[in-house]
């Protein structure tokens, strides 16, 4: 008995502790902001609070649901959807292969074709995934195209997005003077989905990382290292060189980091590959 009151009294005690400290940071953004703030009532206060609290540890549901807000700022506005349904659900069915054997399953994920001639592909947080297609018609086959959607993957995999965003809304102020609201997280994705600004060491996780994808979904590992090596030797680099750099060391890390016996495998098909592209390519040489 004397256990049982003991530990409903510490559940009561953490309750109070945590609702003391929103308290505490809700006064601290309503006595730090320069701007005057909009009235709120008390639980709204109280829950722009929590929200400054949970900014460092963001749940697999805030993520999704923040990525579909960041989606639909994105997707016609910024930029479009190519609409062929052949052609997306060939990249869904590549991608969701891949996130299946990702070191992140359990969040869903969406793969969308950007109608731009551009080689480029991004993600943003919460499993959403956008490849040019540009990219798609670049790549000789399944596998060159399934390292650029594993290294994707391998950014979400990585939560690279909002470790990004935590550090620039703490640069900027946002995080400590006025909160992270929901648009405010918004805004910062969508900025940070098109200036697409990447450390080396988070280009290198999300290499190996896509590169252990490929492996475990069966698709020859040397893909990667193919497509990155194709593209430094165009006349002119591809925009995806400058937010995803494609230097010399990080060629030799990703063939440091392939399986011998995983370097040969599905996707090395030339032939197969532009068969399943042809309606893209029709439409490029329009």
């Amino acid at each position: 008995m004397f256990k049982k009151n003991w530990l409903t009294i510490r559940r009561r005690c953490g309750k109070g502790i945590y609702l003391f400290l929103s308290l505490i940071v809700t006064a601290g953004i309503w006595v730090v902001s320069p701007e005057p703030m909009q009235a709120f009532s008390l639980p709204e206060l109280i829950f722009r609070g929590i929200q400054v609290i949970q900014l460092s540890n963001v749940s697999d549901r805030q993520e999704v649901a923040i990525g579909k807000e960041i989606n639909q700022q994105l997707a016609g506005r910024e930029f479009k959807i190519y609409p062929d349904r052949a052609t997306t659900a060939y990249i869904n069915r590549i991608g969701q292969r891949l996130a299946q054997n990702s070191d992140r399953p359990n969040i869903p994920y969406t793969f969308q074709v950007v109608d731009d001639d551009n080689i480029n592909a991004f993600a943003t947080m919460g499993g959403f995934i956008y490849v040019n297609k540009g990219l798609m018609t670049a790549a000789d086959n399944e596998a060159q195209l399934a390292s650029v959607i594993g290294h994707e993957i391998g950014h979400i995999s990585a939560r690279h997005a909002i470790k990004q965003m935590r550090q620039m809304a703490i640069a900027s102020g946002v995080a400590s003077a006025a909160g992270l609201d929901g648009s405010k997280v918004v805004q910062l994705g969508v900025e940070l989905a098109l200036r697409r600004p990447r450390s080396r060491q988070a280009e290198y996780e999300a290499d190996q990382l896509g590169l252990q994808t490929m492996g475990r979904s069966g698709y020859a590992q040397s893909g990667m290292v193919d497509f990155m090596k194709k593209l430094l030797n165009r006349p002119s680099p591809p925009s995806i060189l400058s937010t995803h750099p494609a230097t010399d060391s990080r060629i030799v890390a990703i063939e440091q980091g392939i399986d011998p016996s995983l370097a040969t495998g599905e996707g090395l098909n030339n032939g197969t590959y532009r068969q399943e592209i042809r309606r893209l390519l029709g439409s490029s040489r329009q």
